[in-house]
This record gives C-alpha cells, structure tokens and sequence, in this order.
C-alpha cells in the first residue's frame, strides 16, 4: 500500500509452473481454527469471563466487521488492479451521507442503493485523477477523502437544517431517521444454541456461543456482504476476468501486450471499490444508526486497508482481519476493562506461541522480544484486576498495530500496486 509511484515497468511475473503457492489446506485451516477456539475456551475458564466468546459479543462484533470488512475488499478489489486506494475513508462518508438521505426521504432499500452510487462516484473521481491523469495515487486519495468531508457537510446543512427535514429531527450534523432494514434469526438453530450456551460447558458452550451470534439478530446487509466476499473470491481468482484484473496490477504492460484493455479494468476495479465503499457507509448509516451522523466512520476506511493488509490481499483473509478488529472494538463497547483484562492472558499464550515459533525458524532475536513482551504482559495480568478505561478505547487500534507489525514478514503487495501507466509505455 505504500509503494511509491514510478514509471519504470515492474520486474515481469513469475511463470505460473513455477509460481510458489503460499496458501494453506483446508485441513490446516480447520486444525488453526480448531486450536485457536480451544484457546478462547481454556482463557474463558481460567478467567471466568463468560461475556468473551458469548453470542451477544459475537452478534455486536459481527457487527462492527461488516463496514470494516467492506472497506477492505473495496481496497482488496482496487489494489489488485494496481490502484492504491487511500480514499476509501472519503467513500465511505459518501456512502453514509447518500443512505441517510435517500433513505429518509422514500425507502431504506433506496437509500442503500444511493449510498453505494456515492461510493462508486467517489471511486471514479479517484479512479480519473490516478488512471487518466497520473496523479499519484497517496494525494489523490487524501484529496478524495478532503473532498467527501467538505461536501458532505455543505450539504447535510442545506438539506438537514430546514423545513420538513429541521421538523423531523434533522440538523446541519445528521439527517431524520429512516425506517429500518429487517432484522432475522435462523429459525429454531438460535434458542437451542442458547440454551447450551447457558450451561457454560467448556468448549461446546464456547462453540454454542460463536455459532449463536453468527446466526441471531442477522441483517439482510450483512448477509449480503458474506456474499459479496464469496463473489469476489470466485471472480478474482476462478474467471478470466479476475485473471486480467490482477495482471493490472501485477504487469500492466504485460497484460497490454496480451490485449488487456487496461484503462477499462483499472476504472472498472476502481468503481467497484467505491460502490463497496459506499455499501459499508451505508450499512453504518442504515443498520447500525438508522441516521446519517457527521463523523459517523470514524476511520474504518482506515482500519479497512489495514484488514486488508493483514489479509495479504485476500478475500479471507480480509474478512479474517475485519472480524478481529470488530470483535476487540466490540469488547471494549459491550464489557469494559475486566473482559479486556481477559484478553491479556490470551496475549501472553500467543506471544509464548510466536515466540516459539521464532525459535523453530532460528530466529532467536525475535523470539526474545516476543517473550520480554510476553513477561511483561503476565505481569500486567497478574498483579492487576481491570484495564484501565482509557487503555479500554484504545484496544481496536492497538490490536491493528499489533496486527500489522506481526503480519508484516509474510505480506506479498500487488507488483505493479501504485505504478503510473500509461497505455505503450512498454514499446
């Protein structure tokens, strides 16, 4: 995400015979998840905090991951054709600002529709200043997101501040409330999951908990953001389409000389950035406050790149990252300082854990570090009862650094990611 823009063409792609595959069986993805929820069970019990894997926390973290996790396959789709996308913030209040408004004035269902045309507005501005005219791709996606605070202000106050709007409970910072998407339970499968959640058995209950929230209090948008993952993944990487969508951003030039209209994909990913961009704003201001609410993103664009980051420039690996910081967000919003203070114990096993997994690899300096930090966490845990409030609102952006400096050895950036083309440059 932080190339620097050049016009020198990127070293050619590797064979695809001779290509290194860096994904995982899905036997070892079970075995990882398997371990990881046996974890979360063994920390529940010693601690006693039943609220960390409970289908409410799971429901509220479930939640706060949809506009996250949007945010990151929007910039997932952009950066897989060469386009950095700083301005997935700015989109996302385009798409806030859309919803609420639409969605006030006739139906919600119109009002998500308006929210993800902002979004793809806002992409194709980003889309023209970056593909037609070169500009680098870091100023222009400040500048998105500049432009869409601006604007969206201006207009909530000439929209929201007077008249019917002013008499229905609008102000220049937010807009009247609009009716409600619906909301559903998977029939039967939530009480029983309940009722085994209740006799807090270990491991059954824990997975009674997880699965419970994954299935009670549902919203159409968020299902059809699990959706939207699915397609992704099986557009980018099983059709000839996603094939030369990726060549874009790995050897634009390579891919012009194959015939690959390269302006036309780069526009094409850019769009659909935005339009999921706008999508996650719109579920902010549909779903979660049935208003729009100036300030309403509070940087998820951001913390969406760096989920996608986290995620390798993947699909699950995107909605991996996305859960994980809304399941921290939604620990310090839901249970304060002691379900917090929970979580350092689970720290300290994974430090003990990489840490080990740094000596196996001889990597004896690293995995010194992570024990000091490991040590110290334990002492935190033991000679204290509660995490501090302030520590508390801090947690979803400590967990992203901590995310992003432990995910930094293994990530593989598009090669061509925020390189200036232009079309025979390679001639």
């Amino acid at each position: 995400m932080t190339a620097t823009m050049t016009d020198t063409p990127p070293p050619a792609a590797p064979k695809a015979d001779t290509a290194k595959r860096s994904g995982r069986s899905f036997g070892q993805i079970l075995m990882i998840v398997a371990g990881a929820l046996l974890l979360v069970a063994a920390v529940r019990v010693i601690t006693g905090s039943n609220q960390l894997d409970s289908a409410g926390q799971v429901s509220a973290a479930l939640g706060l991951a949809v506009p996250i996790g949007l945010a990151g396959l929007a910039g997932l789709w952009s950066e897989r054709a060469g386009v950095i996308n700083i301005g997935l913030e700015g989109m996302m209040i385009l798409g806030t600002f859309g919803a609420g408004w639409i969605g006030w004035q006739s139906s919600p269902w119109l009002g998500l529709l308006c929210g993800v045309g902002f979004g793809v507005l806002g992409g194709l501005v980003h889309a023209m200043a970056t593909i037609t005219f070169g500009v680098d791709h870091i100023v222009s996606g400040v500048a998105v997101n500049l432009l869409a605070l601006g604007a969206t202000q201006y207009l909530a106050k000439l929209f929201f501040s007077e008249g019917s709007a002013a008499a229905a409970g609008g102000n220049p910072k937010q807009s009247p409330p609009s009716d409600s998407l619906p909301n559903f339970d998977v029939p039967g499968l939530s009480s029983s999951l309940q009722s085994i959640e209740k006799h807090h058995w270990f491991f059954v209950s824990d997975i009674a908990g997880i699965v419970g929230g994954l299935v009670t209090n549902l919203s159409v948008v968020t299902v059809l953001a699990a959706a939207l993952f699915a397609a992704s993944w099986w557009l980018l990487w099983r059709t000839s389409f996603g094939l030369r969508l990726r060549s874009c951003g790995e050897n634009p030039i390579a891919a012009e000389s194959l015939g690959v209209n390269v302006y036309r994909y780069k526009y094409a990913a850019v769009a659909v950035s935005g339009g999921l961009a706008g999508l996650g704003g719109a579920f902010l201001a549909l779903v979660t406050s049935h208003i729009y609410l100036e300030g309403q993103t509070g940087g998820r664009g951001y913390i969406g790149l760096a989920a996608m980051i986290f995620g390798n420039w993947r699909p699950g690996g995107v909605a991996m990252g996305a859960g994980l910081f809304g399941f921290s967000d939604a620990l310090q919003l839901r249970n304060g300082g002691e379900t917090v203070h929970a979580l350092l114990l689970l720290l300290v096993v994974l430090l003990a854990l990489l840490a080990g997994w740094k000596l196996y690899r001889k990597a004896h300096w690293q995995a010194g570090i992570s024990l000091f930090v490991g040590g110290l966490v334990l002492i935190w845990y033991l000679f204290t009862d509660e995490v501090p409030n302030d520590f508390v609102g801090a947690t979803p952006y400590v967990v992203t650094l901590l995310v992003l400096s432990l995910s930094a050895q293994r990530l593989r950036i598009p090669k061509a990611d925020g390189m200036r083309y232009r079309k025979g440059q390679g001639k």
